[in-house]
């Protein structure tokens, strides 16, 4: 059922009495709706929030919303009347149908927030495990609005000790299709678990997020806390379990629908900037950092790029994007953060990107502007050497075509990550003209190479003249033409070409 009032049947007139087991139906699913609900829907309007009816209706196309075991209510009926469970727990609390969003056959499940706090009863799980086994079957993406307090302890009406046998978590996890999950309000324990799961984690402003809720927290000997303290939104942004931050609920399901339609949507309108400006939007000075989130702006369709972990490993920028009204994936060093240095947390963070990529079948372009991998006693302290083996891994294992642009920096091991681990394992490598090619830092590979020849000149200044002039023909070297004549990678472009360049290359 939908979010509407239930239309009589066209044959039924005025004049035909409805059969009394009709009737009840139809009571007892107008009972479910928010509109039936007043005190609860304004409640939830007062807080600024909409009901989780109000949020499917927005997701889905008008009209396409099916809805899975409506009528169920808590499993507590050895205990409770069921008219006292209809009314009390309509759904057990937790929305789970198939609709249509753009026209794509679409899953979702909706914690009802009214209804005990969105907690997770053994009714509610049976609905979710149906939900998802259709999923599963239909190869259908899944939306989860996961706000909620967690499991149920006080459902009944199953000779269960712990609930641990129940599918639920195992068969969102088992998922090959895109799976998407909103955290709003307060989002704990097993519903935080499955908004954990999902590949793409949309926060909405005020969320608190956290595997356990305060009173788990308590009995955990950790003392008392508020729930908006558990795992405020900003806390969760930076560590990267949340990828989007939503102003509110509608922001929310506008962004879901985003993500879906770069995994399942139409091809869109190709429009974009004049690529001209690519010529000019590196600084002349190459020391000089910038955001290279203005490449992406000018470099893709306009608007159309959704970056995903953006306070998390920041010196490289993960996104979403369209690239001649196609969607792609963007992986991009970012010079503003640690020079463009791939840190354990950067390395993390594009290595479950490029699987993410791979799931959804999306081609991924690479923006190579990186100094290398980063080096050092704490770099290592934070597991360096395991990350950047999974970055090496998850690239060179793509599926999907990956397409390299050098833009300046493109030292070490660091360059050869971004490219799916060899200038030649990725579909097509390019250069700008500003390209620098090397097998580590160039000063640093001076300071290495010509160690004795410089430790043997006794004066200070001529000492530094030789640096200088051996750094200087180092970059002459390393310039991307060299590069280029040398065959380390396929050609060397001008700017304002690069987007025309990596759509003959994918499309």
């Amino acid at each position: 059922m939908g979010g509407a009032e239930p239309s009589a049947p066209e044959r039924e007139t005025a004049a035909e009495p409805v059969r009394p087991e009709l009737a009840e139906v139809r009571e007892r699913q107008a009972a479910l709706l928010d509109a039936a609900r007043a005190e609860a829907t304004a409640k939830r309007h007062a807080a600024g929030r909409r009901t989780a009816r109000e949020n499917l209706a927005d997701l889905m196309d008008d009209g396409s919303w099916l809805e899975y075991g409506g009528l169920a209510v808590a499993a507590q009926r050895s205990r409770r009347p069921l008219a006292d469970l209809a009314a009390a727990t309509p759904a057990d609390g937790v929305l789970t149908g198939v609709g249509r969003v753009d026209g794509v056959r679409v899953g979702a499940v909706a914690y009802d927030y009214t209804v005990l706090a969105g907690t997770q009863g053994l009714t509610g799980h049976r609905k979710t495990d149906r939900l998802l086994d259709v999923a599963a079957r239909e190869d259908l993406p899944v939306v989860v609005f996961a706000e909620g307090g967690g499991g149920r302890p006080n459902d009944t009406d199953h000779p269960t000790v712990a609930g641990l046998e129940l599918m639920t978590f195992a068969s969102l996890a088992r998922l090959r299709s895109l799976r998407v999950g909103i955290a709003a309000g307060y989002c704990f324990a097993g519903n935080a678990a499955l908004l954990g799961m999902c590949d793409v984690t949309i926060g909405v402003a005020g969320a608190s997020i956290g595997m356990g809720g305060p009173a788990m927290v308590e009995a955990a000997g950790l003392g008392a806390v508020a729930p908006e303290d558990v795992g405020p939104l900003d806390v969760h942004l930076a560590s990267g379990a949340v990828d989007v931050h939503a102003t509110d609920d509608a922001d929310a399901v506008r962004l879901a629908r985003r993500v879906l339609g770069y995994a399942h949507g139409e091809p869109a309108e190709d429009r974009h900037e004049d690529q001209r400006r690519l010529r000019g939007v590196l600084p002349e000075n190459r020391r000089r950092a910038y955001d290279v989130r203005g490449v992406l702006r000018v470099l893709f369709d306009l608007d159309s790029v959704l970056e995903l972990r953006e306070r998390h490993g920041r010196s490289l920028v993960t996104a979403f994007a369209r690239l001649g009204g196609r969607p792609v994936g963007v992986i991009a060093n970012n010079p503003l953060h640690r020079a463009g240095a791939i840190d354990a947390t950067a390395a993390d963070k594009g290595t479950r990107f490029l699987r993410l990529c791979e799931r959804m079948n999306l081609p991924v372009v690479s923006l190579c502007d990186t100094p290398g991998i980063m080096v050092g006693p704490d770099a290592e302290r934070t597991g360096l050497v395991r990350a950047a083996g999974d970055l090496f891994t998850a690239g060179a294992s793509l599926r999907t075509p990956l397409l390299t642009v050098v833009l300046r920096k493109a030292y070490g091991l660091g360059a050869m990550a971004m490219a799916g681990g060899s200038f030649h394992a990725a579909r097509l490598t390019l250069a700008w003209p500003t390209g620098e090619i090397g097998p580590m830092g160039l000063e640093g590979a001076v300071r290495l190479g010509y160690r004795r020849e410089l430790a043997a000149i006794a004066d200070d200044a001529e000492r530094q003249r030789r640096y200088d002039e051996l750094v200087a023909l180092a970059y002459a070297r390393g310039r991307a033409l060299s590069a280029a004549a040398s065959f380390e990678l396929d050609d060397v472009i001008d700017p304002a070409d690069t987007r025309d360049r990596l759509i003959a290359a994918l499309f």
